[in-house]
């Protein structure tokens, strides 16, 4: 008979898992008719953002990444010429499975791709950009690659992945959150945002500068009910998905929640908060070895669980 050590025995429970969530955080990050991404290559080339930053080790988590995401389009979307050009602009409402890709992507690119392919994918983003352009309903004309609205956009998308990991997975403390503020300057200058945050103090002083201006509409409803219903997940995973949409309007700050009408019931209750937590936790230890954070170790020399396990959890504290 054989005899199981304790070390084992997690390892048997979780591997069926770890399988199945490796296969679909591969099928989430790859858009039908692109070109796969392989960031374990070239290998020693380094990324926009360092190895050992709180970057790396927060964007590896596919729970807190889903919620800071839809977290940091709420926000985008309570600003008039930021909704005007997201809705008017992009398939979020006739393909926001693939519009989720693409932006996955992105930020998987921005943060463990090899430094020259993420500068060319920044750059195409920049030229795109640049040919959007119209005028909100109220007469006010936008551009794309307005730096304020960029900074804006720049600004809630560290935010949400950085508030999602603090709240749902491992708190990070004012200092973590401030780390990735500044670890996303680099790109946020090559995406035109000069004047994104760099801390989480420049963070709260741009939220507040925004209190005349974030404002409601029903699109920022229909945003959530499109996200609540797209087959992002696979059916069986449905009801996590739509927990972490409540986790992600939970997040958000309370005033922009009350200024764009978003009550307690969409937000999470107390058990639920919980049980998101537990997902968020459970799914940090699980090594996904097609991820890019995995792959881009490769790439670096560095072990497949190198942004795992009790020595990434102190970096936490650390930084």
């Amino acid at each position: 008979m054989i005899k199981m050590t304790r070390s084992v025995l997690p390892r048997l429970f979780l591997w069926p898992l770890e399988t199945h969530l490796d296969q679909m955080t591969v099928r989430l990050l790859r858009t039908p008719g692109s070109r796969e991404v392989d960031f374990s290559k070239p290998v020693g080339e380094p990324a926009l953002v360092g190895v050992d930053s709180v970057s790396w080790r927060i964007f590896k988590n596919p729970v807190s990444v889903f919620v800071g995401g839809i977290a940091a389009v709420i926000l985008e979307l309570a600003e008039p010429s930021v909704r005007s050009g997201v809705w008017e602009h992009s398939s979020f409402r006739t393909n926001p499975v693939r519009r989720l890709q693409r932006t996955g992507m992105a930020a998987m690119m921005t943060v463990y791709g090899p430094r020259n392919a993420a500068e060319k994918m920044i750059a195409g983003v920049v030229r795109r950009h640049d040919t959007v352009s119209g005028t909100t309903p109220d007469g006010e004309a936008y551009h794309a690659n307005d730096r304020k609205l960029l900074d804006w956009v720049q600004a809630t998308a560290a935010y949400g992945f950085a508030e999602a990991y603090n709240r749902y997975v491992h708190p990070l403390g004012e200092e973590g959150l401030s780390q990735v503020f500044a670890e996303g300057a680099d790109a946020a200058r090559l995406y035109g945002a000069a004047g994104a945050p760099v801390s989480w103090g420049g963070w709260k002083e741009l939220l507040k500068s925004k209190r005349d201006r974030l404002e409601p509409s029903p699109i920022v409803f229909e945003f959530l009910d499109i996200m609540a219903d797209a087959p992002v997940l696979p059916p069986a995973l449905r009801p996590l998905q739509r927990l972490i949409i409540r986790g992600a309007v939970e997040m958000t700050p309370p005033w922009v929640r009350e200024r764009v009408g978003l009550s307690k019931r969409y937000g999470l209750g107390t058990a639920e908060e919980a049980l998101l937590r537990q997902a968020g936790k459970l799914v940090d230890a699980i090594v996904l070895r097609s991820s890019p954070a995995v792959q881009a170790c490769r790439r670096l020399g560095l072990p497949p669980d190198y942004l795992y396990g009790p020595k990434a959890a102190n970096s936490y504290k650390a930084a």
